[in-house]
């Protein structure tokens, strides 16, 4: 055991006098060499002593996939901030490069992004859109449910802008427009704070519009059960009765399993949302999750119902999507595994003794005394 820990300072020593080498030839002064020198000999002394290099080695192994969950949302973060450098560069220098090709500098950037977020979402979720026949001519407003982040609206507008050619206006949240940096990418691509009115007006002139009734709540707070959690909002009901649109429901298998908030620190970041309404609660993931955006029904314009019942009607159709198209509870190993292999939806088992629509399972009849007790 002396043996194996004499060899193990041998090899620390040989590495800190490398160190001290290199170091030593990036100095160009003679006083630099001296302070490097001494402060490396001391830390060398305080590495020796007191960290093991096995135990750090295995400790680095051991918390190297947390580091890279909570990494991989910095990921977007980087992209969001790509997309928002190409529109400044394009404003900047669109006397230059846009002469010639486009009259829109605004257009030419946002096909750019577009064209960025469409390759991200091909390479890492393998995303693709279900239901697009669903898509009517003119305008109508989409009603999606609200993952952690909305990475499949992200694709979703870059697809339709790219190949449909349709530029989907998006309801966000009004913090977004004060975070340094984003508001010129945010109005580049037709993102609005989102009132009645705003709404109504994108609507009549004839472009799509996409809400997320949830919106940061249900981001924050919802989780893999893909319940909604819209706390009776009724103003996408107002503005598709006003605009008389129609209203397409969206929902994208397996985008909580993508990116999740963590759970045991909810109670604490809704306190904090109610009394401050700003979202902080940690996201991990960025999972490369197979990723399916499926587009209902269209939901008619009917001059009879109140919004109350058109908001009821718009969450059923959303909660029928889900029942349909997602495995709940989501499970992200089984959304990797997706991104090989098309695996059918779970369906719940029906509780025992009973098919799933409720009716008693075929058997013997019961006999004579069985039924006269239950009468």
């Amino acid at each position: 055991m002396v043996d194996s820990q004499c060899g193990a300072r041998q090899v620390k020593t040989y590495i800190m006098s490398d160190l001290l080498k290199k170091f030593d030839l990036d100095a160009t002064n003679d006083f630099v060499k001296i302070a490097i020198a001494i402060a490396g000999f001391y830390m060398g002394i305080f590495y020796l002593e007191y960290v093991d290099t096995e135990y750090s080695l295995w400790l680095t192994w051991f918390l190297m996939p947390v580091v890279v969950t909570f990494l991989l949302p910095a990921v977007i973060i980087v992209l969001i901030y790509v997309s928002a450098i190409i529109f400044h560069l394009y404003r900047l220098y669109r006397l230059r490069v846009v002469d010639g090709v486009q009259n829109d500098w605004r257009q030419a950037a946002s096909l750019a992004v577009c064209a960025l977020w469409d390759a991200h979402g091909w390479l890492w979720h393998g995303y693709e859109i279900q239901g697009i026949e669903n898509i009517p001519n003119g305008p109508f407003l989409v009603i999606y449910y609200h993952g952690a982040l909305p990475i499949d609206m992200y694709y979703f507008t870059a697809r339709m802008l790219l190949f449909k050619r349709l530029h989907i206006h998006t309801v966000a949240d009004r913090f977004m427009f004060k975070i340094p940096g984003w508001k010129t990418l945010l109005e580049g691509l037709c993102v609005i704070p989102g009132t009645v009115g705003e709404c109504v007006a994108v609507l009549q002139k004839g472009s799509p519009l996409a809400i997320s009734p949830g919106g940061v709540y249900e981001a924050q707070f919802g989780d893999h059960t893909y319940k909604l959690y819209w706390k009776n909002r009724l103003g996408f009901a107002r503005v598709a009765i006003q605009a008389k649109v129609p209203i397409i429901p969206m929902v994208t298998r397996n985008v909580r399993e993508a990116f999740r908030t963590v759970g045991w620190l909810r109670g604490a970041c809704r306190r904090v949302y109610a009394a401050t309404r700003v979202p902080l609660a940690p996201v991990y993931g960025g999972f490369p999750v197979k990723l399916v955006t499926h587009l209902g029904k269209p939901i008619e314009y009917d001059p009879s119902l109140t919004p109350e019942q058109l908001a009821k009607k718009v969450s059923k159709a959303i909660e029928d999507l889900v029942e349909q198209h997602q495995t709940v509870p989501g499970n992200i190993l089984r959304a990797l595994t997706e991104r090989v292999v098309a695996l059918p939806k779970r369906r719940p088992q029906p509780p025992r003794g009973k098919l799933a629509n409720g009716a008693p399972a075929a058997g013997p009849p019961p006999p004579e005394d069985a039924k006269t007790k239950v009468s």
